[in-house]
């Protein structure tokens, strides 16, 4: 059986030529046509007798079909200027015996109007491309510099010079402080003001992770690693970050196991994807940040010391803004100017009160709380002063609170007007205690703007004790 192609009838092939290529030339050695199809001819208006026998460069307008057959160099996707247009061609050297012999030449587009729908389509695809690229690329770029960081407080000021100091190296930065503090913001200006403030910045929420696909988060997976895994495997983040830097949040809240394989990460400087063979080497800056007393975990046994040690090169710890109370009005003042380009508003200002008001309290969710209230309080605003009124029931209570009590925090009842008043009915302690626990899981909720984690945190208790105690209360 001939595989051939004897094999395939002589009449088909002039056929099966027009198909793959719709215009197709031959020359020789010295440049002579000695075959063209009817589609080039078509385009060229010309003919298949005209054009046979004769010079390629008589026949078509910038050929270079001559050269091909001269210097056996074969020219790929080569943009070939014709009839007022531009043509994508293929030229092949055609080689017998180890000899040049002639060229082959194909256009790939068969018409003017073909081609420019090719050239839109891949335009589009190439724009959308640089769209995803450029996002991508923006995600991985920190937001934050040291001028966003805002306060004159002493406590503050010397927090963020330290900061800038220690920012130039590439040592490991611990970042202390509640919830709130800014810790992340801070990490951002950290890597901004860095040698690898150009390279990727790539910021990880340990607590938001299930802890069976941290793994996999951080190191990636090789393709059929599980069942599930995509084709192809899948980069982990420590790879994504090479050469920059990578904001370890809440790591206290990272499980033991994972916490040896961050070590080896950190003494080797290398990683292995799950079912991969080969490490792989990364250089990454590790920015890790807490809320909790890592030195108190450590002495549990709930975290490893040697990897608090590594990670412990250069600690910051961020003051609360209960400590730093004088900086409320001018934060205020910078989280306005951001929530106004929210709500397309301008010129919202704050009352003397409302910024007293917010002085006295000891704001447990930090900048984050205030942040709350401000939003809070401008959705409620119908003019341009935010006033008491606009402000959360717990801030309004806050004065008759603060009155009742006096400089040795002894609690003082407040006088009755002359009025008698009957007496409020009593109900059980124990519903009593369950109204106060509600309220404050609603209050946390809502400094927490739903977060469920960040307000157990806030509450001080376990994310499981939490999510019983909301299904009790009915607190979806």
């Amino acid at each position: 059986m001939n595989l051939g192609m004897e094999a395939i009838p002589y009449n088909w092939h002039e056929q099966i030529i027009n198909l793959l290529a719709e215009r197709i030339v031959v020359v020789d050695r010295d440049g002579i046509i000695l075959y063209i199809n009817e589609a080039y001819c078509e385009f060229l208006g010309t003919t298949v007798e005209k054009a046979i026998n004769r010079p390629v460069q008589d026949v078509i307008e910038n050929t270079r079909m001559h050269i091909v057959a001269k210097t056996g160099q074969k020219e790929l996707a080569a943009v070939h200027p014709i009839n007022g247009s531009e043509m994508v061609a293929n030229r092949f050297p055609l080689i017998e015996d180890g000899e040049i012999v002639g060229a082959l030449g194909t256009v790939m587009f068969r018409n003017p109007e073909e081609w420019r729908m090719y050239k839109t389509k891949i335009q589009n695809l190439a724009e959308e491309l640089n769209y995803y690229k450029t996002k991508v690329e923006k995600d991985l770029k920190s937001k934050y510099h040291f001028n966003s960081l805002i306060g004159n407080s002493t406590t503050f000021l010397a927090t963020k010079k330290l900061a800038e100091r220690i920012s130039a190296n590439n040592s490991s930065v611990l970042l202390i402080g509640e919830s709130g503090t800014g810790k992340e913001l801070f990490a951002h200006a950290i890597h901004n003001n860095s040698m690898r403030a150009s390279l990727p910045f790539v910021a990880i929420n340990c607590a938001s992770i299930p802890e069976d696909l941290l793994e996999s988060e951080l190191f990636g997976y090789e393709d059929g690693a599980f069942t599930g895994a995509k084709k192809g495997g899948k980069k982990g983040q420590f790879q994504v970050a090479n050469n920059g830097t990578i904001f370890l949040d809440e790591i206290g809240d990272m499980p033991l196991a994972m916490q040896s394989k961050l070590l080896r990460v950190l003494q080797e400087k290398e990683i292995q994807r799950i079912g991969g063979q080969k490490s792989i080497d990364v250089d990454v800056r590790i920015i890790a940040a807490t809320h909790r007393d890592l030195e108190k975990m450590v002495e549990e046994g709930k975290f490893r010391q040697d990897l608090y040690y590594r990670l412990n090169v250069i600690k910051i710890e961020i003051p609360p803004l209960r400590k730093r109370i004088e900086d409320i009005p001018l934060i205020s003042l910078s989280l306005l100017k951001k929530l106004e380009g929210k709500f397309y508003r301008k010129g919202i200002e704050l009352s003397s009160e409302v910024i007293k008001r917010l002085m006295q309290h000891t704001w447990p969710g930090n900048i984050r709380e205030l942040e709350n209230v401000l939003e809070r309080a401008i959705n409620v605003l119908d003019g341009r002063i935010i006033d008491l009124a606009h402000l959360p029931l717990y801030l309004r209570d806050q004065e008759l609170e603060n009155n009742c009590v006096n400089e040795t925090n002894t609690y003082i009842k407040p006088s009755t007007p002359s009025t008698i008043k009957p007496h409020l009915p009593v109900s059980p302690l124990k519903e009593t205690l369950a109204k106060v626990e509600k309220e404050a899981f609603l209050n946390a909720l809502d400094v927490t703007n739903g977060n469920k984690q960040e307000a157990a945190k806030l509450l001080e208790i376990g994310k499981t004790s939490f999510y019983e105690k909301c299904k009790l209360y009915g607190i979806n």
